[in-house]
């Protein structure tokens, strides 16, 4: 059982995928809502939490928030999720490794 199982309120109604081109270019499904965007920093509202997209030259290509799909473009560097219950836990052991 997953993380996801453990909990049937976690689980999404709507599917959530990630598609990656060659480090260039970004599908993302399951998008409830663009919070902020530059041309390093996407932060997406997720229907699996809060993603970070950093990269350099990032644009925007695509945005339906009705079917919850966005692109990107650009040089993508990082994907990661900000999860609000093990965040204190990988901020804790990022800064020991990182001392």
């Amino acid at each position: 059982m997953n993380y996801y199982e453990k909990d049937p309120s976690i689980r999404p109604q709507i599917e959530h995928h990630i598609k990656m081109n060659n480090r260039k270019s970004l599908e993302i499904s399951g998008v409830k809502e663009v919070d902020s965007f530059d041309n390093e920093e996407f932060l997406l509202q997720t229907v699996m939490g809060y993603l970070i997209v950093r990269g350099e030259n990032l644009q925007m290509k695509n945005l339906d928030v009705g079917e919850g799909n966005v692109s990107i473009k650009g040089k993508i560097f990082e994907l990661s999720y900000l999860d609000e219950q093990h965040g204190e836990k990988a901020k804790g052991l990022f800064s020991k490794l990182f001392k």
